[in-house]
């Protein structure tokens, strides 16, 4: 029976951990929420879309890290309180993931996140609920750099 890698995902108030995992061997990425949420409000980004990209880019990263892949799928589940160009909260559950067609495990699926972005005194909450498919490619030059950097361990 072959081992599946696993996606490990863990949330708090002030981080997000993303941590791809096959046997004793590991890659860790931590997205600090302060840091990117300040940075956003004050360049007027919308914080739930610019997270949703980070989150994607975190995890692609980390499994490449872990497992050079050209593709990833990912599949997730998002509920806001608005929609997301407005939302002040925000509820992602991850459904699957594989790269280049080896499924992962997924432990801590759901991250929830409060409190944003700002909210005028008319904010109106507008349930917002999405499924979002991403295949996402490594480019060749990058797949190269992590395929050298796994063999040179």
């Amino acid at each position: 029976m072959a081992v599946s890698p696993v996606l490990v995902i863990k949330a708090d108030e002030d981080t997000v951990s993303v941590r791809a995992r096959l046997y004793d061997d590991y890659s860790e990425h931590k997205i600090v929420l302060n840091s990117v949420f300040t940075y956003w409000w004050a360049n007027n980004m919308p914080p739930a879309l610019k997270f949703l990209e980070l989150f994607d880019s975190v995890i692609k990263r980390t499994i490449n890290e872990l497992m050079p892949h050209k593709e990833l799928n990912l599949s997730y589940d998002v509920k806001a309180n608005a929609m997301l160009e407005k939302a002040s909260e925000l509820e992602i559950t991850l459904t699957s993931i594989s790269a280049d067609n080896v499924g992962f495990k997924i432990e801590g699926q759901v991250i929830s996140l409060k409190g944003i972005r700002k909210i005028d005194d008319d904010f109106k909450t507008h349930e917002f609920s999405a499924s979002f498919n991403q295949c996402i490619e490594t480019p060749d030059i990058i797949l190269e750099k992590y395929a050298s950097y796994r063999a040179d361990e």
